[in-house]
This record gives C-alpha cells, structure tokens and sequence, in this order.
C-alpha cells in the first residue's frame, strides 16, 4: 500500500515537472519595443531617407522654443508621462541660460498627433508662439531569452530559482531640433544605454519593468550633456554657416550674436 502511495506522488511529481519543463521549453526568445520616431512622425509617407531642407534659415533671438515629446503611433506601448515630463525639464534646463534664447514651453503631448508631419508640428508651434521645436524621440527594446533548465529549477526549489529570464534593454533617445518656418534641422543630440540582468519567474515582471526604466534614465543621463555640447558647437558653426542668418527682434539687447 505504501508503495503504490510512494508511486502515485512520484507519479504526480514527474508529471508536473515535465508539464513545467515542456511549457519552459515552448519559451523561446521574446521582444517588448516601445518606440516614438521623428522621421515616421515627420514623414508619414516617406518611402527613403529624408532630404535635408534646403534655403536659408532666419534666427530671431532672443529664440523662442518649444519641447515636446514625438508622439508614439496609437495603442503602442510609450513611456509613462512622468518620465516624459522629467526628461522634458531636464531638456528645458539645457536650454536655459543660452545664448539666443528666450521662453522655453514644454508642450504636451496632446497638442501633437501620431504622423502629424510638418503641418501638426507648426500647428503646436503657432498654439504656444515659439520659433523652434526640440523634438525628443525614443527607441527602446527589450530581448528576453527563457532558460528552460532555471525554469525547471523554479519548479523545484520555488523561491531559489535566480536565471529564469535573462533580459536585455536597449534605448536610444534622441533630440531633433528644428526651425519651424524653414522646417530646417538646427541640430540633434543623442542618447543610448544597454541594461543586462536577469530575474526568476517571481519577479520578472518587475525586473523587467525596472530594466526598462534603468535603459531610460542612462539613456537620458547621455542626452543632455550632448545636447549642451551641440548647443555650444552650434553657436560656433554660426559664424561661418552662411545658410543661418542671425537677425534679432527690434529692441532685443541680448548677448550671444556670433562674433
């Protein structure tokens, strides 16, 4: 009796392991993407690489600009809006004390539309009074791999497991500034990070979501002095770019005019 007792809870064992096994097995290689693009954005129906605007462009200081967030297509994965605000601020914070410019507005992201091109873009733009618009851009994908045998160990040990995922988290961040009347690019700054790690089958879903905000923030923590170095390359490009003419509003006594 006791045998065929010690058979039937071996029997049960052996399945729920091969029943785990056989699911872990079936978990092959996943990709989480959460992206906003500028050029789908901007260029809803480009078919190539995008031209670069030709003609001249017409600075104004002191520069009025506006940043806002690209929006990310409907019902896609985005970032949440507190990050987005964040990262806003710290752009703002670039911008502030620079030479050329004058107010910086944060624009939410419900004044800008999925693909809305050019036409949404000065749209915005008219709505808050600013000349150029700092677009921030994002890409972020997340690779998970399932480890059948630290699924299986899981299954065993419960709690002790600690390589049930294996996760990497890639991010780009990128800013395009742009002229809005000659719809020219001014200048771009980059951002990227990578984050490996691994989590057990408990907390995956937590690791992983931190991972994703880790990708982030590094990405971010890249951006902004990029950006402050191209804002003071730009200044410097000014005063040999005979394709950017500086011309300031009547009565402006600013500083910053390229020597």
């Amino acid at each position: 009796m006791k045998a065929i007792k010690f058979l039937s809870g071996l029997t049960i064992v052996l399945v729920t392991l091969f029943s785990f096994s056989g699911c872990a097995s079936m978990a092959g290689p996943r990709e989480a993407k959460q992206s906003a693009s500028i050029v789908d954005y901007l260029y809803p129906k480009a078919t190539q690489a995008p031209q670069l605007t030709p003609g001249i462009t017409y600075l104004r200081p002191p520069v009025r600009v506006g940043i806002a967030f690209v929006p990310n297509a409907p019902g896609a994965r985005t970032l949440p809006e507190t990050e987005k605000i964040k990262l806003l601020e710290r752009v703002k914070a670039a911008f502030t004390g620079q030479a050329f410019i004058g107010t910086i507005d944060i624009i939410p992201s419900h004044y800008l539309k999925p693909s809305g091109g050019f036409d949404n873009m000065e749209q915005a733009a008219r709505m808050f009074n600013v000349d150029v618009m700092a677009m921030v851009s994002y890409d972020q994908v997340q690779f998970t791999d399932g480890n059948s045998l630290s699924f299986l160990y899981w299954t065993v040990i419960g709690a002790y497991v600690v390589h049930g995922n294996e996760h990497d988290t890639q991010t780009m961040l990128d800013i395009s500034v742009f002229d809005v009347a000659s719809r020219k690019l001014l200048m771009r700054a980059p951002g990227t990070s990578q984050v490996k790690g691994s989590a057990n089958l408990s907390n995956f879903s937590e690791r992983s979501r931190a991972a994703r905000t880790e990708g982030y923030n590094k990405a971010a923590d890249q951006l902004i002095p990029a950006l402050q170095t191209e804002l003071t390359a730009f200044r410097e490009r000014l005063k040999t770019n005979d394709k950017i003419r500086v011309e300031p509003r009547a009565g402006y006594q600013g500083g910053g005019q390229p020597d």
